[in-house]
């Protein structure tokens, strides 16, 4: 099973009030283990970066400047998201962001029917406490110390952890290695595998004679007489 870790920085709160999307991340994960492919992206967001936004991710307006415009990288991110779910935390947040992009382009908005928001997984799962990504950090021991500001791509990458953990899939992933190390160790105790081939035989009809000869001198009670026949 494919699925997609997603997250995003943006210029404020509220895309229906000119905030923009300054860069989108994402991790691929099939099978619940994440596969070392990665999309990510600064995008131009056309506007100045108010202070506020600035403080929370520290990227610039003269940074994003040099950056492509959405519409530049747009089809390298659909085809990057394909169409498998995609793991969010506060998923309305980001993707409502992402489908005002994709409406300034007349393109068809991601519907919501693929979100998995891992802030409701993580209310249900943990009612009454604070589920921000960093308290679920902590809550899971997943190291995010190097986590100063927010990174889209960053964020992501601690996210697939979070979720993975969140669903009970890390603790599947053990039982399972557990249970194959138990039918490794099964087989090994177990009737050995036959060669497809024997090997050559070592001992030569000569080293067997030498062997008789030397039996021969011990006298007739010896016990190697029992076994010459073999």
């Amino acid at each position: 099973m494919r699925e997609i870790v997603l997250d995003t920085e943006t210029t404020g709160l509220d895309p229906l009030r000119g905030d923009r999307l300054v860069e989108i991340g994402c991790i691929e994960i099939i099978n619940r283990m994440p596969t070392g492919q990665t999309f990510h992206r600064y995008i131009n967001p056309e506007r100045d970066m108010p202070a506020e936004a600035f403080a929370v991710h520290g990227l610039s307006t003269e940074f994003l400047a040099q950056k492509p415009l959405f519409a530049e990288v747009v089809d390298e991110f659909l085809a990057f998201i394909g169409e498998a779910p995609l793991v969010i935390h506060n998923a309305s947040f980001d993707i409502s962001f992402i489908n005002m992009e994709l409406e300034r382009l007349k393109r068809v908005a991601i519907p919501r029917e693929r979100l998995v928001d891992t802030l409701l997984l993580a209310r249900r799962k943990h009612p009454g406490v604070s589920n921000r990504l960093d308290d679920l950090c902590s809550r899971y021991s997943i190291n995010n110390s190097h986590r100063t500001l927010h990174g889209a791509l960053l964020d992501a990458e601690l996210l697939a952890e979070v979720y993975i953990d969140l669903i009970g899939a890390r603790q599947s992933q053990l039982i399972l290695a557990d249970t194959r190390q138990s039918e490794i160790r099964v087989e090994a105790d177990g009737p050995r595998r036959q060669r497809p081939e024997p090997l050559a035989p070592r001992v030569t009809e000569a080293d067997r004679e030498a062997h008789r000869a030397f039996i021969a001198k011990m006298g007739d009670k010896a016990l190697w007489k029992e076994y010459l026949g073999a």
